[in-house]
């Protein structure tokens, strides 16, 4: 509704994890790095971890879009699988073809026979799991048992492991070490600090197709900042909200006063203490004011 206003090609700030918007920031640049170093050097499991919105998904999707030619990527984004369904879901990521009545040990050897194949044709396999701290506990040690697969030099299957912080609070039980010592390399995403939430609202306005990068100023900035606590998806709401904000008052800048409205109209959003005198807008007004204008425009 606010692009033309504001002289946007396309939403900046839209939830669905797209690569084009990608901006290395620090920890997501490390992230990758330490993933694309493992993979590199054949390392059987990879983890990568980080709160609710930090990004986690969109390091998955640019990691999917980078992997290089020798690499062969099966990706699950469901993990709320059984052994068996595991093995079924790989068994399909790997192109096998086979009838469904064999029991789960010929899965097994069909699925270690289709390894051995692809690495006798220099391809390496890349088992991707989002949102893995849902895994059941089977699921996990039917995962390390797939890592015993392995030549002289190389695994046959490596996994990488994205989940929330439960996922580390899962391999840290007993019953999992074995497979905790086998996890080589890991990264724990941080929240953005003041100076990279800044960059990284001007980096997706200018993807968006903004040439002025002072569209937001320092005291909206710096309000998104505390209340969105570093989170990514958390900034792109508050974001959002106060753009359309700024288009329902018909304003070229956005100040504190929209940053404030989107705030409290945000349920996750760290909320400051409101003054008494501070008069805060209502996003819902707003919006059937912008709305409004919306219409008389003849849309936007």
């Amino acid at each position: 509704m606010y692009l033309q206003h504001f002289g946007l090609r396309e939403m900046p700030f839209a939830l669905t994890p797209n690569t084009g918007f990608f901006f290395a920031l620090a920890p997501h640049a490390e992230a990758l790095q330490v993933l694309q170093t493992a993979l590199q050097t054949g390392e059987g499991f990879i983890k990568v971890t980080g709160e609710v919105g930090t990004g986690k998904t969109l390091i998955l999707r640019k990691l999917l879009n980078d992997l290089p030619a020798p690499l062969r990527c099966a990706y699950l984004p469901n993990p709320c699988l059984s052994p068996n369904e595991l093995r079924w879901a790989l068994a399909l990521e790997l192109g096998l073809k086979y009838s469904a009545n064999i029991d789960q040990q010929q899965l097994t050897s069909l699925i270690q026979h289709q390894l051995m194949a692809l690495a006798a044709h220099g391809h390496s396999v890349v088992l991707i799991l989002d949102e893995a701290q849902a895994l059941p506990q089977e699921s996990l040690e039917t995962l390390r048992l797939f890592t015993n697969l392995e030549t002289e030099s190389r695994k046959l299957l490596q996994v990488v492991l994205f989940g929330q912080p439960e996922l580390d609070e899962r391999l840290a039980s007993p019953e999992l070490r074995q497979l905790r010592q086998r996890i080589t390399f890991s990264y724990r995403l941080r929240p953005l600090n003041r100076q990279e939430i800044e960059a990284y609202v001007q980096h997706r306005l200018k993807v968006a197709g903004l040439s002025d990068t002072g569209l937001f100023d320092s005291a909206a900035i710096a309000a998104i900042a505390r209340a969105s606590r570093g989170i990514p998806r958390l900034i792109n709401i508050l974001a959002h909200k106060a753009l359309m904000l700024g288009f329902g008052e018909g304003l070229q800048r956005i100040g504190r006063r929209q940053a404030l409205g989107a705030i409290r109209d945000t349920e996750d959003a760290s909320k400051p203490i409101w003054p008494n005198w501070l008069p805060v807008l209502s996003l819902s007004c707003l919006m059937a004011a912008a709305m409004g204008l919306w219409w008389r425009g003849g849309g936007l």
